[in-house]
């Protein structure tokens, strides 16, 4: 369930306050207060069985005595008395409620069974629950306060979901002060239904709402969360702060991979796919989303700065690397531009140093010319009041350069001091250029445009599989199997290895032996030198006991050997010795050491993890993590947000490692952790990398029966693939993937225009890239189309479903190519799209379709949908299938 009776919580009829109360700075008195005096202008029934009167209102004793039933009730009760309200307002008709009260096992104490109760006795009518333990829920547009906030906000286009009343509160007194309104404002509380996914889902096509701002101390429903945030996310700019950034969480874990992927990494990694922007600071929070809402597009992190002061832009250049941005490097046309406009002194370069003299013209030639170079993503102008300039007349200057650019230039704004920039500030705030006081706070503003550019570039991703024919998973799956039936926890060396091998990630061979004679026999059978590794399934780092040898000639294994068992049964005394593992050196002499594996997180399920490997991993802590399933463009994302990422791109003599190699094997474990669930962690640490390719030295994997959480994004389902015939010619049908936008854009191209006028309801001579782009990328989850391509790789036609949130309807769209139609392609794509409907347990699919498409709507009938007018388009017709 999600956005189902949400819509009562924020426009309900009638309001019943149960709780409420005449007794001074009660939680009932305020409530009482914010509700009757926020101009709702629907009825607001208070019940109280000790008062006559509520601020001057009748108060009824019971919810039998109500005039009328409320969509909508605000309840402040003792816990035990809650489950009770809530069955007897659904038996009237209440679709919502806001449970203030605390007391339901909020720390796993003895209210959860009333919480349980709550539930039950709202699923029969699917009344919704906001909290408990909560601080309510505000509509200022509609003059709902049902909160016990200490103020109503103004209305306004921001919407706050949080889950602390306290954060609340302070983000309500802060916004106050500085002008900004709110369309709707939740507090989750403990979600014991309502929760993050299903305010996204009902935000994302909320009118009122222009940018949504979440705080989050933890996410339950991880694929529904995602799901819903990358809805909203492609609609509007999503802000969040993420409360608890320790890393407590993972001192646990066995492997150095679980280690690193900690909560909060995982939850940033969450938050970078979903298209979200994640700051950490209440005032950073509502400074990011006015940069967002303000209509500016950025390409990258390439910043020119422009100022007339040579210290300002040096600051600024120093808040740009501390961020990770980059200064623009100036083409020489641009160049030769600037020397031809400005004085001989000005700096050469950028930043743009117009000297302290600048007047309005000098301001507007440097704009023009850095905004028209291609090498620049955003300009930062600045400007340093002078006894000599005039900052309203430089603003001014801004501006025109501002509204000759159509669309909107990537320009932002630092103009410094107090009383100077005054009139400044306010003029390029009443044309909403976003506009500081301090270079720095300029710079972290482009940086919220060029991260959020990023994660949006992250949110189109929807993976497939790795190239090249797919893994044997039954073959890995066997060997877990085995492992797990002879009651291991831990795959031995060998079998690790072999699992890797069905994924196509290269290993060095490992051989083992019993006993370090042994050893010396496998060694000399190897040739050269070897590494000595003991083998004991009770020992996670070998190094940290003494347990590793390297670089023996085969003489000298026997003597590590004895050495090596003493110095292990002395730092490991507990531990079982299984004897030795023999590997061939590696002979890289210049590769790097990284770290690869998989880690499981009890909210999201399995992500990877790269970075810096060895022995120093969890010391250096430079790693990414990111969520299955992975391509190139999210796996070079991960590795790009490392440290070791400039030393694997190449330095003075030494050659650059080949990163392809290193993102093909993200990709493989990303399948590998989405196809067994069994494995709870994986580690490859030292996986080595130079330019010839890449190896991994150790792995390890730790098994586990049992459920494990699903994947938080559903994977590429390549399972509905088939062949199928159709006029004598072989036909693929499948899912629709990232790659096929060009293909869709061909099938528009290649279709008549009147089919095309059907399918899209407007004339459109070329599908735009931007939405080729958006009927390419899938959340295979909530959509679902379905392409027959031919032989060439053309795409013939495509069946398309859009479920809603609550999983119960989905609406279907069909396009055939014009040259293509009367062969029974439309015929087998939409029977293919109810048969997935079915499986999914949609309860009805339906369409609009033009009341002139003779042939849709035959087609339909024949298969079994039933016609009705459509209540949004008289000119259009609904058809109509129940699926239960």
């Amino acid at each position: 369930m999600t956005t189902r009776n949400l819509d009562a919580l924020f426009a309900p009829r009638a309001i019943a306050l149960i709780g409420a109360s005449n007794a001074p700075r009660s939680v009932g008195a305020v409530l009482a207060r914010n509700l009757m005096e926020s101009g709702f202008a629907g009825p607001v029934m208070a019940v109280n069985p000790h008062e006559s009167a509520i601020r001057s209102a009748l108060s009824y004793h019971s919810l039998a005595d109500l005039p009328a039933a409320p969509e909508l009730a605000v309840i402040a009760t003792p816990p035990p008395t809650v489950p009770g309200l809530i069955a007897e307002l659904a038996t009237r008709g209440c679709r919502a409620a806001v449970v203030i009260t605390a007391g339901f096992g909020e720390a796993g104490g003895a209210g959860a069974d009333l919480r349980q109760q709550i539930l039950n006795a709202a699923r029969p009518s699917l009344m919704r629950i906001v909290g408990p333990n909560c601080l309510g829920v505000i509509s200022p547009a509609a003059g709902l306060n049902a909160s016990f906030a200490q103020l109503t906000p103004k209305a306004g286009s921001l919407a706050l979901v949080a889950q602390s009343g306290a954060v609340t509160t302070a983000a309500l007194d802060w916004a106050d002060a500085r002008g900004y309104g709110f369309s709707r404002i939740v507090t989750l509380g403990d979600m014991a239904d309502a929760d993050f996914g299903d305010m996204l889902d009902f935000l994302a096509l909320d009118a009122a709402t222009a940018a949504i701002l979440l705080y989050v101390e933890s996410v339950t429903a991880a694929r529904k969360f995602m799901s819903a945030a990358r809805a909203a996310g492609r609609t509007k700019p999503v802000v969040v702060i993420k409360a608890g950034r320790s890393a407590a969480g993972a001192k646990a874990a066995l492997s150095h991979t679980g280690a690193l992927a900690g909560a909060d990494a995982v939850y940033d990694a969450a938050f970078r796919r979903a298209g979200l922007l994640r700051v950490t600071e209440l005032r950073e929070l509502f400074d990011a989303v006015t940069t967002l809402s303000a209509g500016i597009d950025v390409r990258g992190d390439r910043l020119a700065i422009v100022s007339n002061g040579g210290g300002a832009g040096v600051m600024a250049v120093d808040a740009l690397d501390a961020r990770g941005g980059h200064l623009a490097e100036l083409s020489p046309a641009t160049l030769a531009r600037l020397n031809a406009a400005l004085p001989a002194a000005w700096s050469k370069g950028d930043p743009v140093d117009i000297i302290g003299d600048a007047g309005p013209d000098r301001y507007e030639v440097a704009l023009e010319a850095v905004l028209a170079d291609p090498r620049v993503d955003a300009v930062l102008a600045i400007n340093c009041p002078t006894a000599v300039t005039d900052s309203t007349e430089a603003a001014e200057a801004v501006l025109k350069v501002v509204r000759a650019h159509r669309p909107r230039p990537a320009l932002l704004t630092a103009w410094l001091g107090e009383t100077a920039p005054a009139k400044a500030r306010a003029l390029f705030a009443a044309e909403r250029v976003p506009t500081h006081e301090t270079p720095d706070e300029a710079v972290r503003a482009f940086m919220h445009l060029a991260d959020h550019a990023r994660n949006r570039q992250l949110l189109l991703q929807a993976p497939g599989s790795a190239a090249g024919p797919p893994p044997d998973s039954a073959k890995a799956q066997a060997i877990i199997a085995k492992a797990l039936d002879r009651g291991l926890t831990l795959l031995s060396d060998a079998d690790a290895k072999a699992v890797l091998a069905v994924y196509g990630v290269p290993a060095l061979a490992t051989e083992t032996a019993k006993t370090p004679a042994e050893a010396a026999e496998v060694a000399r059978r190897l040739g050269g030198v070897v590494a000595l590794k003991i083998l004991s399934p009770d020992i996670t780092h070998k190094s940290d006991v003494g347990g590793v040898a390297l670089g023996l000639a085969p003489d000298g294994v026997e003597a590590a050997g004895e050495a090596m068992l003493a110095r292990v049964a002395k730092a490991a005394p507990a531990a079982k010795l299984d004897g030795f593992m023999v590997q061939a050196m590696a002979n890289k002499p210049g590769a790097h050491e990284l770290i690869a594996g998989i880690a499981t997180d009890a909210t999201f399920g399995p992500v990877v993890l790269f970075g810096a490997g060895g022995v120093a991993v969890e010391v250096l802590a430079d790693r990414a993590v990111g969520l299955p399933p992975l391509n190139q463009h999210l796996a070079r994302d991960m590795i790009g947000r490392t440290r070791i990422a400039k030393l694997l791109a190449g330095y003075r003599d030494r050659p650059a490692a080949n990163e392809a190699a290193i993102v093909d094997v993200l990709i493989r474990l990303a399948d590998l952790a989405a196809d067994l669930p069994a494995i709870a962690e994986l580690d490859i640490n030292p996986l080595l990398a130079d330019a010839a390719g890449v190896i991994a030295l150790d792995a390890r994997i730790r098994i586990a029966a049992g459920p494990r959480p699903a994947t938080a994004i559903r994977p590429y389902p390549a399972d509905l693939a088939r062949s199928l015939e159709r006029g004598g010619e072989t036909l693929e049908l499948r899912p629709v993937r990232p790659d096929d936008a060009a293909r869709l854009q061909d099938l528009v191209a290649r279709t008549d225009a009147e089919d095309v006028r059907l399918r899209f309801r407007s004339g459109l001579a070329r599908l735009p890239d931007v939405w080729a782009a958006r009927l390419s990328q899938i959340d295979y989850d909530r959509e679902m189309a379905l392409a027959a391509i031919d032989a060439a790789g053309d795409i013939l036609g495509v069946a398309r479903l859009a479920g809603d949130p609550e999983g119960e309807t989905a609406e279907f769209a069909l396009l055939v190519r014009s040259d293509h139609q009367h062969r029974g392609i439309g015929r087998t794509l939409m029977q293919a799209l109810i048969d997935y409907a079915k499986a999914r347990r949609y309860r009805q699919l339906w369409g609009s379709i033009a009341g002139d498409n003779a042939r849709m709507i035959d087609l339909a009938r024949d298969l079994g949908f039933a016609r009705t007018a459509d209540p949004a388009d008289p000119a259009l017709v609904r058809a109509i299938l129940s699926l239960s």
